[in-house]
Parts: structure tokens; sequence; C-alpha cells
């Protein structure tokens, strides 16, 4: 077993007398020392390692099974650590700050319902198994807790975690947007882009640099308008065009900015993904697993990846 953060071992021996073996990865050295003191001369004392240092930079050895009282601060890079764990543990059993546990396990459509939620469980079962007043800590903390059980899928997924999370970056910006509007941005529209200039690359596709007036090209679609409308630049200017001396303020037009070729046929791209897939007018937040792993899938097709 693995237990994090054991403090002063209020935990770890009761997880002792249950256990074959207990790894303890500890941060702080004078907690460490007393746990090592609170074993010594115990039977437990050969069942119970310390490992001393962060968890999260620490190489954790083999272990099946892990609990812990978790150090609110590091709840979800400690889990995503231990869902990249290979071999995968059996089961984790670990306790967070309430609001943390229950966006681990929302469903699509809840109001909890986020990129947290779509990406824990993609790669394990999570259920929530108790909840732990604040009373029940000594001092009692600012939060309620929660005790969450996350078991990792086995077989492990066979997608890639940086795609997945990529994508879900993305389309979780503001959940309640629908996916035509998140890929809308220009800011994920040149993520896009980079994206598709490095496949190309690595696959041999030539590009086409060249610039086009946006004024010219046809069959946007009305994402591509807006866009167009949105970057035409205006400024305003004071006229006196009448020669009474009263100055009134024009709208003047600077004209069109370009764009590449590579931009309109990444954006043609996404605008067919999303149409084909009938998820353009989807939201996020009320998505399904299956849902995702559809678009991850029709962008990666045509080429658009997100790692």
């Amino acid at each position: 077993m693995l237990e994090v953060g054991p403090g002063t071992g209020n935990l770890t021996v009761k997880i002792l007398e249950k256990a074959r073996q207990v790894q303890a990865v500890e941060m702080d050295p004078r907690m460490a020392a007393e746990l090592t003191k609170r074993v010594q001369g115990t039977p437990a004392e050969k069942k119970l390692s310390i490992l001393l240092g962060d968890v999260i930079k620490t190489e954790l050895p083999y272990f099946d099974v892990c609990i812990s009282n978790t150090p609110y601060q590091i709840s979800s890079p400690l889990v995503f650590k231990l869902l990249a764990l290979s071999p995968a543990p059996r089961v984790c059993v670990l306790m967070f700050q309430r609001e943390f546990a229950m966006r681990l396990v929302a469903r699509p459509g809840d109001a909890l319902y986020c990129r947290l939620s779509a990406n824990a469980q993609m790669w394990a079962r999570c259920t929530h198994v108790l909840k732990v007043g604040r009373n029940n800590f000594k001092p009692p903390p600012k939060v309620e807790s929660s005790v969450v059980r996350i078991e990792p899928k086995i077989p492990r997924p066979s997608v890639s975690y940086a795609e997945w999370d990529g994508l879900l970056r993305i389309v979780f910006v503001r959940g309640n947007r629908t996916m035509r509007a998140a890929f809308a941005s220009r800011a994920v529209m040149e993520i896009v882009e980079r994206n598709y200039r490095t496949w190309c690359a690595t696959t041999g596709i030539p590009v086409d640099d060249e610039e086009v007036d946006m004024q010219d090209t046809p069959g946007d679609g009305e994402g591509a308008e807006a866009e167009a409308e949105a970057e035409e630049e205006e400024m305003e200017v004071d006229a006196d065009d009448t020669g009474t001396g009263l100055v009134r303020k024009v709208r003047v037009k600077l004209g069109r900015k370009k764009r590449g070729r590579v931009q309109e046929l990444v954006r043609a791209k996404v605008d067919k993904v999303l149409e084909e897939t009938g998820l353009g007018e989807k939201r996020a937040a009320k998505c399904e697993e299956g849902d995702f792993l559809k678009l991850l899938y029709a962008f990666n097709v045509e080429g658009i990846h997100f790692s």
C-alpha cells in the first residue's frame, strides 16, 4: 500500500494493521521523524518504509492500493500522477476538499461537470464514498471534505492522454459555450493551425503559405463571416467638411486583414468536423465521453491534433 502525507501517523498505524507492506511518502522531515519514532520497536516497524520528498516529483515504488488524506493543494496533480502509473494501482481511496471531490464524480449536465470530471472519468471509475465534516479534524479546517474511490480502468484506454487533454482544454474553456463558439476563438485557431503545420511537416505534406484577402474567400460559413467582421479594422476620425467649424465623428474603414491559405484550410477542416459529427452546437458541459472520443477521432482523420 502507498500512503501520501502520513503526518504523525494516525491513519498509518490503522493501515499497518491490515497491510502487508506500507510505503509512506512524506515531505516534512519532522513529520517523518515523528512517524518513525511512533512505530519504532513495534511489529509494524518492519512493514513501514518512509520516502522523504514531494510525492509529485518522487518516483514511486510498485503498489496496488493507495490511501491518502490528501494535502488539498496537490489534489489534481496527485490524481493524474496516480492514473498515469504503469502498472496502474488496483484502487485509490483519497480524501479531498468537498468541491474537488464532487467535480471528480460529476456527470454530464451536472453543475460541477468540468474538464477535471471528463479527464478523470476517461481513465478511471470515480465514486463518492462518504462526506467528512470539518469537526472530524483538529484543528477544524474551513472546508468540508469527502472520500472518493478511484479505480483505474484496465486495460487502459488506447487514447493519447496529451491529445485527449488538449481537446478538453479547448472545449472546456467555457463549458457552457457551444463547440463551434470554442473553436471560433482566434487564439484557439492559432494553436490548431500550428499543430496542423507540425503534422504536415512530420508527414511530408506540403503547405501553401500564400496569403489571401478575407473578402475574396468564399464559403467560410457563419463563424468565419463573424470573425471577418471582427477583423475588419475601423477607426474614428474628426471631420469638418461643412466649413462651419463643427466637428463630427466619422468611421473610416482601414480594410480587411489577410489570412493565409493554411489558415483557411484549417478553418474549413474544423467546420467540416463540427458539421459531420453533429457536435458543433453541443456544449462541452453536456457531452458524454463518447462525444469527445468521436470529435477527437474526426479531427485526427483530418490531420488536426491537440498535443
